[in-house]
C-alpha cells in the first residue's frame, strides 16, 4: 500500500513530484517502498508563503552545491514584494482661497517605464507605481528654447479639457538649452552596481552590464570612470580610470557576478569616496546607482539614505539611479534617493530604454544647467475660480519656499524639457467646489486678460543666489497643438490606471488611444505610437 510521502497544504501537493524524481535519483524503487520511513512534516515547508513552497521542494531534490547555488535568488523571486509611495491626488483649490500654486520642477521618467514593464507582462500597475508628471514627461515636446541668456526657455498653451468640457487644461512648458556631448565638461563617473542575490536574474545584473557598456562607448579621453559593486560587503572594482581605455572599462564590467546580501549604504559610501578620489573641478561628478533597491544589510532605513545622499550631494558629487528587476523592487526609495542626491531617476526595462536614458539623453542625464528650479503659478481671480494641478504630489512647496533659497528643489539638465498640467475651471462656469455665500473674489483691475502669472526660480549651474523669470499667460484660448492633445492623452491615460474617474468622467480608455492616436504628429522614435498600444494593452487587461 503506497503512502503520501509529505503531508503538503493543497496549494503544494502539485510540487510533490519534484521531491519524487528526486526520491528516484537517490535509488529508491517502488519494491523498496515497503522499507521507507513513515513521511513526516516539514515544518519549514508548510510555514513558508504557498509561492515560495515550490522552489523550497526544488531546492531539496538540487544536488547541495546547485541548492546553495539558488538559495538566495529563489528567496527573492519567491513572492512579489514591490514598495510604492502612495499619494493622494492633489487636491481642487479655490482661487478666492489659495490662489498661487508652488511646486518644484520633476525630470524623472521612472514611473513610465515601470508602468510599461508592467502592461508587457499582461498586468495592471498597483497605484502607486503611476505618477503622472514621470509620464508626461517621458515624452519630449516643441518647446521654445531660451533666447534671453536664461537657462532655458518658457512655453505656455491653454485649451479645452478633454475628459471635462466645462474645464480647461493649461499646459506650462520649459525647455533647457541644448548642448552636445562633447561640448560637456569632463566627467568623473562612478558606477556603483548591485551584485546581490536579488540581481541574479535576466532583468537584473545581465541587463545593468549591457547597459553600462552602452555608457562606454560614449566616454571622452577626459572622462574617468570607476566601478563599485556590493553586495554582503562592498569593494573597488575598477579606480578611477580614463575613458580611453574602454576596453579596460568593458572587461571589469564583464567580470560581474551575483550572489550575496544587500550592503547598499557602505555601497554608497564607498563610491562617494571613490567620486572624491577622481573628482574633477569645475566637471561633472557623478554615481549612477544600478540596483533594484532592495538593501538588507547596514543602514537600510529610507531616512537614513536619503540624508546620506543629502549630505553628500553638498561635496559637489550627484546622484542618479537606475532602477532595475521584478517583483521585490523598491522604487520608493530608488526616486527619493535620486531626488535627495540631486540628480535623476530611471527605470530601465530594456536595453532601447538604456539607450534612450545613456545615449539619446546622455547631456540631460549628466550635465545640469539650472538647480532648485521651482515653479509658482498664481491665478487671476478675475479669470479662474478654481484648479488643480495635475501630479507632482510629492513635489509640493509651501507658497514661502519659493523665495527661500536654502528649501531644496530639482535640477534641470541639458536639453531637459519639463511639463506641467493644470484643469481650471474658468471664472463663471460650475466647477467642483460650491460657492461660498459669504467670499467673493475681486476683480483685478488693469490685467483683467491675464489668466495667471507663471513665475519660475532657479539658481545658476554654477552657483549663487537664485535668479528669477516672470512669464505672464494669457487667458486667449485656441485650438490645441498636438503637444497639448497628447501630453493630456498621457495625464488622462495615468488617471485611468489609478482608477480613479472621478475627474475623467466617462472618457474611456478607448478614447484616450483614440486621442493620443491622432496627436502623434512627427514622432521620431517611435515612442507615442507605443504609448498608443500600451493603451490598448490596459483597455484589453481591464475588460
Amino acid at each position: 500500500m503506497s503512502r503520501p510521502l509529505l503531508f503538503l497544504r493543497p496549494a503544494a501537493q502539485g510540487f510533490a513530484v519534484t521531491l519524487l524524481v528526486a526520491l528516484a535519483g537517490c535509488g529508491l524503487s517502488s519494491r523498496d517502498e515497503a522499507k521507507a520511513p513513515e513521511a513526516v512534516a516539514i515544518p519549514e515547508l508548510q510555514s513558508a508563503p504557498v509561492q515560495a513552497q515550490g522552489a523550497m521542494l526544488k531546492r531539496m531534490a538540487m544536488p547541495a552545491p546547485m541548492a546553495m547555488h539558488d538559495a538566495v535568488a529563489m528567496e527573492y523571486r519567491a513572492e512579489p514584494r514591490e514598495q510604492y509611495q502612495n499619494l493622494p491626488d492633489n487636491p481642487v483649490h479655490s482661487v478666492a482661497q489659495t490662489p498661487v500654486s508652488t511646486f518644484s520642477v520633476d525630470v524623472d521618467t521612472g514611473s513610465y517605464a515601470n508602468v510599461r514593464r508592467f502592461l508587457n507582462q499582461g498586468r495592471l500597475p498597483p497605484e502607486g507605481a503611476v505618477r503622472l508628471e514621470e509620464m508626461v514627461n517621458y515624452f519630449p515636446y516643441d518647446y521654445a528654447l531660451p533666447t534671453d541668456g536664461s537657462p532655458f526657455g518658457v512655453t505656455t498653451e491653454v485649451a479645452s479639457t478633454p475628459w471635462n468640457p466645462s474645464t480647461r487644461l493649461l499646459r506650462i512648458g520649459i525647455k533647457a538649452s541644448e548642448r552636445a556631448v562633447a561640448e560637456l565638461a569632463p566627467a568623473n563617473l562612478v558606477f556603483l552596481v548591485d551584485v546581490s542575490g536579488s540581481m541574479d536574474r535576466r532583468e537584473g545584473l545581465p541587463l545593468v552590464k549591457s547597459t553600462l557598456k552602452l555608457l562606454v562607448d560614449q566616454l571622452r579621453d577626459q572622462d574617468r570612470v570607476s566601478l563599485v559593486v556590493y553586495a554582503g560587503e562592498s569593494r573597488v572594482v575598477l579606480k578611477p580610470t580614463s575613458g580611453r581605455d574602454k576596453a579596460k572599462i568593458r572587461n571589469a564590467i564583464d567580470q560581474l557576478t551575483a550572489g550575496g546580501s544587500t550592503a547598499g549604504a557602505s555601497g554608497i559610501e564607498l563610491a562617494y569616496q571613490m567620486a572624491r578620489e577622481g573628482f574633477i573641478d569645475q566637471g561633472i561628478n557623478r554615481i549612477l546607482l544600478a540596483t533594484d533597491g532592495d538593501f538588507n544589510v547596514g543602514i537600510s532605513d529610507f531616512d537614513s539614505l536619503k540624508q546620506m545622499a543629502a549630505d553628500q550631494r553638498k561635496s559637489g558629487v550627484s546622484l542618479t539611479t537606475l532602477g532595475f528587476g521584478v517583483d521585490n523592487y523598491n522604487e520608493h526609495l530608488m526616486e527619493q534617493l535620486a531626488d535627495a542626491g540631486d540628480g535623476n531617476y530611471a527605470y530601465i526595462d530594456n536595453l532601447r530604454e538604456a539607450r534612450k536614458v545613456l545615449v539619446e539623453q546622455l547631456s540631460s542625464t549628466l550635465a545640469v544647467v539650472a538647480r532648485d528650479v521651482k515653479l509658482q503659478v498664481e491665478f487671476n481671480p478675475a479669470q479662474v475660480s478654481e484648479y488643480r494641478l495635475l501630479g507632482y504630489e510629492n513635489r509640493a512647496l509651501k507658497r514661502e519656499d519659493f523665495n527661500n533659497d536654502k528649501v531644496d528643489a530639482g535640477e534641470i539638465g541639458a536639453g531637459h524639457t519639463v511639463t506641467a498640467l493644470y484643469e481650471i475651471v474658468p471664472k463663471g462656469t460650475k466647477g467642483w467646489l460650491e460657492p461660498l455665500r459669504y467670499t467673493s473674489a475681486p476683480a483685478a483691475e488693469g490685467n483683467a486678460a491675464e489668466l495667471a502669472m507663471l513665475r519660475v526660480r532657479y539658481k545658476p549651474a554654477a552657483g549663487g543666489s537664485s535668479r528669477l523669470i516672470e512669464h505672464p499667460i494669457n487667458s486667449a484660448r485656441h485650438a490645441a497643438s498636438d503637444d497639448l492633445r497628447f501630453a493630456s492623452a498621457v495625464a488622462a491615460f495615468a488617471q485611468q490606471l489609478k482608477g480613479d474617474g472621478r475627474y475623467t468622467g466617462s472618457m474611456s480608455l478607448k478614447d484616450t488611444a483614440t486621442l493620443a492616436r491622432s496627436a502623434r504628429g512627427g514622432d521620431p522614435y517611435g515612442l507615442r505610437n507605443e504609448f498608443v498600444q500600451l493603451v490598448e494593452l490596459a483597455q484589453s487587461l481591464k475588460h
